[in-house]
């Protein structure tokens, strides 16, 4: 029993690591943009994300090696390379994820954004310092994650959205963006985000051959649940802007939820927005610190302390600079820009034996996965280029 609650909790945390307050904005605003044609950037993103994410899961998990111990093992010092990409951008992310949590809780109670975002910080600490943090983890993940689904449901079918436009411009699309492509996919397995799930299955024990299949649907799993919310919001946002509605720039995601539902759905938001900026908060600070805990013995000794000082962390610093709409949509993009390099260092160790013993990776997933690090460079190239250089 135990075994299955980790294996669909896993799922779950790599999930709602990825449903936070930047993935409402995100499939908010680009809905508003590109209409219709925006579900199919969310399906190459899908295909994209399974790529990546089947790649990194079986290899890691048939290893046993954290992915920063697979890449010092690469190459001494690659690894604590990574953990410091890694934690930047699960760092980015929490800022923006403590800010949700202070506006969910803001408008669900009247508070203040930052008295809701220092209440979430203590109740994601006390998650961690839990006797049985790990199962508690699980729990909490899989029920928010469920809620967040269903109550967004109700809002889509409240918005009345022209289903067979949506259907038809996912597989033929009236234009295309390549920027949002990559946003989408960093926010969704970029950075920390799809190491969340296998790092977890680590921890329960659940790795080596013998629990691939195990391994595989739990990362496919984690995959589907974060399409399914981002297919609803999609609809309940398209329903909403097809019929001429402008969203409000400082808040899109409330503009759906509201136009959609009127006073309840606004109230729908408040827990959707908690519920994914407490998950999330959850899953970045978790996964961030998985990534150096094995690299000093200090660190693994003191692990609940790191955890804790990451989410305090990230709270002083949504105190203290604010929370901008665009900041939330340029880390996607930051941790689009990190993935690239993680999946290659994963695709490499996947075919040394000293490193995966009797496992040969299959060739279709070696093929698929080089073809998605190639496509994420170069998308990554034209993401920079366009936020930073032009």
């Amino acid at each position: 029993m135990k075994r299955n609650s980790a294996i669909l909790g896993a799922a779950f945390l790599m999930a709602t690591s990825a449903i936070g307050p930047g993935f409402l904005t995100q499939t908010s605003l680009f809905t508003e943009e590109m209409l219709a044609s925006f579900g199919f950037v969310i399906l190459i993103s899908i295909v994209l994300d399974i790529g990546v994410q089947l790649n990194i899961w079986r290899i890691i998990a048939v290893s046993e090696n954290r992915a920063q111990d697979l890449a010092n093992r690469l190459f001494p010092g690659l690894g604590i390379f990574l953990a410091v990409l890694i934690a930047f951008g699960g760092l980015v992310f929490n800022i923006g994820n403590i800010a949700g949590c202070g506006l969910g809780a803001g408008v669900l109670t009247g508070s203040g954004p930052k008295t809701g975002a220092v209440v979430s910080c203590f109740i994601a600490l006390g998650i961690f310092w839990y006797k049985e943090a790990g199962r508690l983890m699980d729990h909490f993940t899989k029920l928010l994650g469920i809620l967040m689904i269903m109550l967004t449901v109700y809002v889509a079918v409240s918005s009345y959205p022209p289903v067979a436009d949506a259907f038809y411009r996912t597989v033929w699309p009236e234009k295309v963006d390549v920027m949002k492509i990559i946003t989408l996919v960093g926010g969704t397995v970029g950075g920390y985000i799809s190491f969340a799930g296998v790092h977890r299955l680590l921890d329960a024990g659940i790795k080596g051959q013998q629990n691939l299949k195990q391994v595989t649907r739990s990362s496919v799993s984690g995959i589907l649940i974060t399409a399914i919310m981002r297919f609803v919001l999609f609809l309940a946002a398209l329903g909403v802007v097809w019929y001429g509605v402008k969203l409000p720039a400082g808040n899109p995601a409330a503009g759906v939820f509201s136009s959609a539902a009127g006073k309840m759905g606004y109230m729908f938001f408040g827990v959707v927005l908690w519920s994914a900026a407490i998950t999330s908060v959850v899953g970045a600070s978790y996964t961030s610190v998985s990534f150096w805990k094995t690299l000093h013995p200090f660190i693994a000794r003191n692990e609940k302390t790191f955890i804790s000082a990451f989410i305090i962390l990230a709270t002083l610093s949504f105190i203290i600079i604010g929370n901008p709409v665009k900041q939330l949509v340029v880390a996607g993009a930051i941790n689009g820009i990190i993935l690239p390099l993680a999946l290659i260092i994963i695709l490499v160790a996947s075919v040394k034996t000293s490193l995966m013993k009797t496992y040969k990776h299959p060739v279709w997933l070696q093929v698929f996965g080089w073809i998605v690090a190639a496509v994420l460079t170069w998308m990554s190239y034209k993401t920079f280029y366009q936020l930073f250089i032009k």
